[in-house]
């Protein structure tokens, strides 16, 4: 994983009180990174819709989603092939660990943090075809994932909560299924909308900066997560927690959020520029790419485990979107949903950090 692999190569390189400095330096450039290229990635994605008379919301469901989720599908595919290279090696079956979480722990925080943020600045609309379209299946993502990772990962051979091969094919299947309708009804429903604040720049060049501002975005996110998570680290051990319980704490913590970064820049700074329907689309789409493409490629190149503390997460995480599509039928996501949202992820964080710190002393959470 890369950043495992960047790390290592800072902690190599870092000794004594000179650390603290060097992930100082690295959470600034990170922060620049993040900011800077997502601007770009924002203008080029909206020129792109623009020349293409297809929607921002569109271009937010599509393109934008699955560039910011890349983290997740970076860190869930690399678990899944490092488990499955294990498992020929050793001729014992092991099941990838991470996915699960990185998913389920990511959706909820697009929900509640990602787009609690974004309506804080700018209160979006939330248009019929979301409501017709894009909810519904998002609803329904969800709760086959709840299905296929409670109910049916019970009765699996090979161990409880666990999606298995056949499962992430289906949800590949079903991703490629939506794309597809989404690509048939964006040319049933061309927008001849002009925004004058949309910049426009040649199709070459919208695509080369949304490629680099991609890229820029995903080193960003890495430089914030590795800066901080260190920092934080250093810092939770200086006043005497211990550091194996510190690392889980910021892993659920710091790295959960790391790894939502690009949604949660790019949507706020999509939201400032006044494109609400890519900024709204960005969520809705990263948490079925989330679901669909990232947990079935992951599935699918090796069966997923889970402990029973994901079920928890599931509930929380299907409760959250079934309470956005509640508020979307207002017609308007107003400031007070954000600052709810907000709140809710916060209580979330809390809960977590409790469910480790107790576990560490044999009380267990549900």
């Amino acid at each position: 994983m890369f950043l495992d692999l960047v790390d290592s190569w800072i902690s190599s390189w870092t000794i004594g009180n000179w650390s603290i400095l060097f992930f100082i330096v690295f959470l600034i450039i990170g922060v620049f990174f993040l900011v800077k290229c997502c601007d770009i990635f924002v203008d080029s994605a909206a020129s792109i819709a623009k020349k293409a008379h297809v929607s921002p919301l569109v271009i937010g469901l599509t393109i934008v989603a699955m560039g910011t989720s890349c983290p997740e599908l970076a860190v869930s595919a690399s678990d899944s092939i490092s488990a499955l290279v294990d498992s020929i090696s050793t001729g014992t079956t092991i099941q990838a660990n991470i996915a699960m979480g990185n998913v389920v722990g990511s959706n909820i925080c697009n929900i509640l943090l990602v787009l609690g943020l974004s309506i804080i600045f700018t209160p979006i609309i939330v248009k019929k075809a979301v409501l017709k379209r894009d909810y519904p299946f998002l609803i329904g993502a969800s709760l086959l994932l709840v299905l296929f990772g409670i109910f049916f990962g019970i009765s699996s051979a090979v161990g409880d909560y666990t999606i298995m091969r056949w499962e992430g094919i289906i949800f590949i299947v079903l991703m490629v299924a939506y794309l597809i309708y989404l690509i048939l009804d964006s040319k049933r429903h061309p927008t001849d909308e002009e925004d004058e604040e949309i910049k426009d720049m040649p199709v070459w060049k919208a695509i080369l900066f949304l490629v680099l501002g991609a890229l820029g975005i995903a080193l960003g996110g890495e430089l914030v997560v590795v800066g901080s998570k260190n920092l934080a680290v250093m810092g939770a051990t200086a006043i005497g927690i211990e550091s194996d319980l510190a690392e889980k704490i910021v892993g659920l913590t710091i790295v959960a959020v790391g790894t939502s970064l690009p949604e949660l820049v790019t949507s706020v700074i999509a939201a400032k520029k006044g494109q609400v329907d890519m900024a709204l689309g960005n969520v809705i789409g990263s948490n079925l790419f989330n679901i669909l493409f990232v947990l079935g490629v992951s599935a699918t190149i090796n069966p997923i485990v889970a402990d029973s503390t994901i079920i928890f997460d599931l509930v929380f995480m299907m409760t959250t979107t079934l309470l956005l599509f509640g508020l979307s039928f207002t017609g308007k996501l107003k400031k007070w949903m954000g600052f709810l949202f907000l709140g809710l992820y916060i209580a979330y964080l809390v809960y977590l950090v409790l469910r480790v710190v107790l576990a560490s002393k044999g009380i267990w959470l549900p």
